[in-house]
C-alpha cells in the first residue's frame, strides 16, 4: 500500500490566468490579449498562458496515478493564493512532500491527505499542492481498493452510493452569443456565466448586462428543444457594487429589476460586489439575502471572491451569507476540503456549488465529478476550459460512465442481499 516514487510533469492549464485588477481598472483587448501594466504582484503581462505541474504516485504494483497542481484565472484577486509558478511548486513537492508521500499507507484517502498535507512551520502548503496532491492520492486509494473516487469518497465520509446526477453548469467566455446557442443546443443544466468582467460588459447603470440576461432568456425560448427549462447563472464579478454603490439595499433593487425581466426562471447571480474583505463580505451578503428572501424574490446570491477555504465557507454558510456557495476547488485546496464543504454547506441549509476554474485539466475535472456527485452537491462547473463543448464532454461523460458503475454495483449489492 505504499508509494515507491513520486513523478513530476509539466503541463498547460486548460485557459489563461488574467490579472483581474487590472481588467477592472479598464485594461482595453486588442484581439485576445489585455493591453496595459500588469497590477496584481507576480503578472508579467494581464493575460498569462494557464500552467501546470502534474504529481504522479508510483505504487507498489508499478501503477502510476496523477493528479494536477494548478492556479485560478484570477489569482492573486479576492484573497487567493498568487500566481501559479511551476517551478516554485516543484520546489515545494519535491522537497517537502514527496518525503512524506513515502511513509503513509496510500489506500486510506483522508489520512493519507492529513499525514501529507499539514502546514510547514505554521504556514500551509500552497493550495495548488494541496490541490494536485489530494487527487493523486484519491486515485491512488481508488486503485488500490478496486473503487471509484466517489465511492472512496463515500465510504471515508460516511455516505450513501448516490443515485442522482449532479446538474452541470457551463461558462460561456467572451464568445457569450455563440456558447449560449450551444449550451442551448446541448440543454444544458445551468447556464451562461457570460463572464460579465468590465465596464463595458455591464455597462451605465447595468443595462447592457440587462439586456444580455433578457437575451438569453428569449434565446432559450426560441432554439431549445420543448420542454428545455434552464437555470440561468450570471458571474458579474463584483460590477453591480462597482457602478451601482455598494449599499445593500441598492444592489437588491438592481438585482430584482434583472429579476423581473425574466420571471419564467430563476436568476442565479454571483459576485455582486465585492465589499474589500472577509467579514465586510459576509455581513453585506447575509444582508443581500435577507432582503431577497423578505421580497420573496427569486434571484439568489452566489458567492465566490473572498470565500475561499474551508474555513472561509463554514463562516458564509453559518451566516447564511449566500443562497449558493462557489467551492472553487483549487481556491479550497485538499479534495478532502472540497467534499467537507458541500457536507458543510448542506448541514447549513445553504446550496453547494463545486466549481473551479477554466485553467483546470482533464484530471482535476475529472475528480472533481467524483467529489461533487459522491457528496450530491446542488451543481458542478464544466470544466476545464471556455469552449463549452470540450468541458461539458469531460464533465458529463465522467459522470454518466460514474453513475453507471454505481447503478451496477448497487444492482450486484441488491442481488447478493
Amino acid at each position: 500500500m505504499h508509494i515507491k516514487d513520486v513523478l513530476l510533469a509539466r503541463g498547460n492549464g486548460a485557459f489563461f490566468y488574467d490579472d483581474q485588477a487590472a481588467i477592472r481598472a479598464g485594461a482595453a483587448l486588442d484581439g485576445f490579449i489585455y493591453v496595459g501594466e500588469p497590477i496584481t504582484p507576480g503578472f508579467k503581462s494581464l493575460r498569462v498562458p494557464a500552467s501546470s505541474l502534474s504529481v504522479g504516485l508510483v505504487l507498489a504494483d508499478d501503477i502510476v496515478v496523477w493528479g494536477d497542481t494548478m492556479g485560478v484565472q484570477y489569482a492573486g484577486a479576492g484573497g487567493r493564493d498568487p500566481l501559479f509558478d511551476p517551478n516554485e511548486i516543484s520546489d515545494v513537492t519535491s522537497r517537502v512532500v514527496a518525503p512524506r508521500l513515502f511513509d503513509v499507507d496510500a489506500s486510506r484517502f483522508l489520512d493519507s491527505c492529513a499525514n501529507v498535507l499539514y502546514p510547514v512551520e505554521h504556514q500551509r502548503l500552497p493550495l495548488a499542492v494541496e490541490y494536485g496532491v489530494s487527487q493523486a492520492l484519491l486515485r491512488a486509494a481508488a486503485h488500490l481498493q478496486r473503487k471509484t473516487m466517489a465511492e472512496i469518497i463515500c465510504a471515508e465520509f460516511g455516505l450513501q452510493l448516490p443515485t442522482c446526477r449532479v446538474p452541470i453548469y457551463c461558462q460561456s467566455g467572451d464568445s457569450r452569443e455563440i456558447n449560449v446557442d450551444k449550451m442551448i443546443l446541448k440543454a444544458v443544466d445551468v447556464l451562461p456565466h457570460g463572464l460579465i468582467n468590465s465596464r463595458q460588459k455591464f455597462g451605465v447603470a447595468g443595462q447592457t448586462f440587462m439586456e444580455f440576461v433578457k437575451w438569453v432568456a428569449a434565446r432559450t425560448r426560441q432554439i431549445g428543444r420543448p420542454g428545455y427549462h434552464p437555470l440561468l447563472h450570471f458571474d458579474v464579478y463584483g460590477w453591480i457594487g462597482e457602478e451601482i454603490g455598494l449599499e445593500p439595499q441598492s444592489i437588491a433593487d438592481f438585482i430584482c429589476k434583472v429579476a423581473d425581466t425574466v420571471p419564467d426562471f430563476t436568476l442565479n447571480i454571483e459576485s455582486p460586489a465585492d465589499f474589500g474583505s472577509t467579514q465586510a463580505q459576509i455581513e453585506n451578503y447575509a444582508r443581500l439575502v435577507s432582503i431577497l428572501d423578505d421580497r420573496g424574490s427569486s434571484a439568489r446570491i452566489v458567492v465566490d471572491e473572498r470565500c475561499n477555504t474551508l474555513e472561509d465557507i463554514r463562516l458564509f454558510a453559518e451566516a447564511k451569507a449566500a443562497h449558493l456557495i462557489q467551492i472553487k476547488t483549487p481556491d479550497v485546496g485538499s479534495l478532502a476540503d472540497t467534499a467537507r464543504a458541500v457536507l458543510l454547506c448542506k448541514e447549513n441549509k445553504v446550496g453547494a456549488y463545486v466549481g473551479g476554474s477554466c485553467t483546470e485539466t482533464d484530471l482535476s475535472a475529472q475528480a472533481s465529478v467524483h467529489i461533487s456527485v459522491a457528496t450530491q452537491a446542488d451543481m458542478m462547473l464544466a470544466k476545464p476550459g471556455m469552449g463549452v463543448d470540450e468541458a461539458f464532454s469531460i464533465v458529463g461523460n465522467e459522470q454518466n460512465r460514474l453513475l453507471a458503475v454505481l447503478n451496477r454495483r448497487r444492482a450486484r449489492n441488491e442481488n447478493v442481499g
